[in-house]
């Protein structure tokens, strides 16, 4: 419709009333239209917009200027202890192999000291482009895992100020009334305080007489009072509400006179909601068919995996099985309380864990490899045990050589800061100490892959799917902070004979063996080094 028409002289009185009826119509449309658009964003209009990047960049938590002496005490000598600073960290970090001494078995006993220097496995004409997009990504990273509680906070000498220094939580967008403030002052005139923070507001729940307020349902609150109690008693009835949702942070608080200045936190998350597993029995004897899921990864080798099986049915009848199998034509394994996945050929080693422990609805799950063989030794009941009673996230066993010889496998997982090109990747074999009441049980931060684990929290760090042909350290490398990890060298599980006489190897054997023994001019272990290198943001490895 053309809202000013051209009139037509030939249409008479007619047309020109026709023509005054259309004006009158598209000039209430005019009104009209943009009064509804109006009505409409305001009726719709979100209550509040927030910036969800709603974090400053961390800083370093440690300020140099806190080892900056005070002109009072600048003149005082003192003599560094070396063997305490060489305990402290540095600020850049390099990885080289430890001179060790020749000694008999020195490789067998304690392994082979190496270093490894991640950013030559990338193609030289890419470094900078590719060290260029790594930073990018590891700022994002930092403030994406910066929580404003790891800032360094340091409670200033003789202060009046009494308040909470931890333990003050409140839901996102909910009240609290904050605990413990209090002035302890002089005798004044008028007592002053004020409340100050960035992700909330404050307010009274009661009012006290002789006390003035400003600010109240503001970022800033301020108190004053002739009279210390009545101002101590208001203090007591002040409250905090979250404004600016974030599932996961912390608001800083400060809380000042015209004196004096303290800080506190007050964290700001969802109540964590549990996770529960019903065993199905209240009895104290574990139910390990309730509680355990046992899972492997097969590829090709059905001989090996079926003596598995029939190792494990031998102790545990009615453990459900899990098994993800990659092979490029699958066989179907069938048996009861056996579940097994077909994957796409040679998808690989730990996107089949993933998919297998994916699939566990119990609490624990006890991985193996597919050329394992159970025995009397093999008591899942033993790490079930520990796993109860203690913190542990996980626990390994130890796996027995047809040699006798067995091995735990444990490592010691170390990081250290190395500035922009990167942390350095220390691993040493060993632990970290004994665990009382389990006298065979350590505490380290690698396992052997013979393991039991708490499902949720292993789903928590997952296994890499790039990592397809050589894996086993990222894992425990990705689940560090993460994972509180024991061992305990009495639950053995036996290895199959990897001793095979060439003229006994199968088609099978041969096959399996190009995948699982990659040659050297494969890039498995290339891919394994780009990924410490970017992902992980290290620049060098050492251990033995």
């Amino acid at each position: 419709m053309n809202c000013f028409p051209v009139p037509n002289l030939a249409l008479g009185t007619s047309g020109n009333s026709s023509m005054r009826l259309t004006r009158k119509l598209c000039a209430a449309l005019v009104v009209i239209v943009p009064l509804s658009l109006l009505c409409f964003h305001i009726f719709t209009k979100p209550s509040s917009v927030v910036n969800v990047w709603n974090r400053e960049a961390p800083k370093d938590l440690l300020d140099p200027s806190v080892f900056q002496p005070s002109e009072k005490l600048s003149h005082i000598p003192f003599k560094w202890k070396e063997d305490v600073l060489q305990l402290l960290p540095k600020n850049s970090c390099k990885c080289e192999a430890e001179a060790t001494l020749n000694v008999p078995f020195r490789q067998e006993l304690f392994g082979k000291p190496y270093a490894v220097e991640f950013a030559s496995s990338i193609d030289e004409s890419q470094l900078d482009e590719t060290k260029k997009r790594r930073e990018q990504e590891y700022k994002k990273y930092n403030i994406r895992y910066h929580n404003p509680t790891d800032r360094l906070i340091i409670a200033k000498a003789n202060s009046p100020l009494q308040y909470p220094t931890q333990g003050v939580e409140v839901h996102p967008l909910k009240t609290i009334i904050i605990p413990g403030l209090s002035l302890q002052d002089f005798l004044k005139k008028v007592y002053k305080v004020t409340l100050s923070a960035t992700m909330g507001t404050f307010n009274t729940a009661a009012e006290v007489e002789g006390v003035t307020i400003k600010g109240a349902g503001e970022r800033r609150i301020t108190l004053s009072s002739p009279n210390l109690d009545n101002l101590n008693r208001q203090l007591q009835f002040i409250s905090y509400t979250n404004t600016i949702f974030n599932p996961n942070t912390a608001d800083i608080v400060k809380f000042q006179t015209d004196e004096h200045s303290a800080t506190f936190n007050i964290k700001i998350r969802h109540p964590r909601v549990p996770k529960l597993y019903d065993s199905g029995s209240s009895n104290s004897k574990y139910n390990i068919s309730s509680l355990v899921t046992i899972a492997t990864k097969t590829f090709l080798r059905y001989d090996k995996l079926q003596n598995l099986i029939d190792s494990i049915r031998k102790y545990y009848p009615t453990v459900t099985i899990i098994i993800a199998d990659d092979s490029e034509k699958p066989q179907k394994v069938e048996g009861p309380f056996i579940e097994q996945y077909i994957m796409p050929y040679g998808k690989g080693w730990f996107a089949g864990r993933n998919l297998a422990i994916s699939q566990v609805t119990t609490k624990y799950f006890l991985w193996v490899d597919d050329d394992f063989i159970f025995s009397p030794r093999t008591k899942i009941e033993k790490l079930v045990d520990i796993l109860e009673k203690t913190t542990l996230d996980l626990v390994g066993g130890a796996v027995r050589e047809i040699t006798g010889y067995y091995t735990t496998y444990r490592q010691m997982i170390s990081v250290f800061p190395g500035g922009k090109e990167g942390d350095c990747l220390m691993t040493r074999q060993g632990y970290h100490h004994a665990i009382e009441g389990f006298p065979n049980c350590v505490v380290t931060d690698g396992v052997v892959n013979f393991f039991l684990a708490r499902t949720e929290k292993a789903l928590q760090v997952g296994f890499d799917p790039r990592l397809s042909r050589i894996g086993h350290l990222e894992f425990f490398v990705d689940g560090l902070g993460i994972l509180h990890i024991g061992s305990c060298d009495d639950v053995i599980v036996d290895h199959a004979s990897k001793i095979h006489l060439p003229w006994s190897k199968t088609e099978t054997d041969k096959e399996y063996a190009k995948f699982r023994y990659p040659k050297s001019s494969d890039n498995s272990q290339n891919v394994n080094h780009i990924l410490f290198y970017f992902k992980n943001r290290f620049k060098c490895m050492t251990g033995n």
